[in-house]
C-alpha cells in the first residue's frame, strides 16, 4: 500500500498561509502560558489569540491610543461591563 503514495512534491510545514501574520518561536514563563490556557477554554477562544490581544491592547496603551471598538466582546469584558452597569 505505501508504493500508492507519492510524496515527492509534498512541501513540509503549514500549506495555507495567514495574511497578516509571522510564525515565530518565542519562549514564555510556564504560569503565563497555563494562565493563557486555562482563560482561553474557560472563554472558548484560542489562548494563541489572547496572548495577541493583550500585546496589541499593551502597544495601543504604550501608544496613548484606546484599543480599538471593532475588537470582538469576550466574556470577560461582557461581565465587566455589565457589573459596572448593574452596580451603578
Amino acid at each position: 500500500m505505501r508504493k500508492e503514495y507519492d510524496f515527492s512534491k509534498g512541501k513540509r510545514g503549514a500549506v495555507i498561509d495567514s495574511p497578516g501574520k509571522t510564525r515565530i518561536t518565542i519562549m514564555l514563563d510556564d504560569d503565563l502560558i497555563e494562565y493563557f490556557r486555562a482563560e482561553a477554554e474557560a472563554q472558548g477562544t484560542g489562548y494563541q489569540t489572547m496572548i495577541n490581544a493583550t500585546l496589541r491592547a499593551t502597544v495601543a496603551e504604550a501608544k496613548g491610543k484606546a484599543v480599538a471598538e471593532d475588537q470582538p466582546v469576550t466574556v470577560a469584558v461582557l461581565r465587566k461591563v455589565l457589573r459596572e452597569e448593574l452596580h451603578q
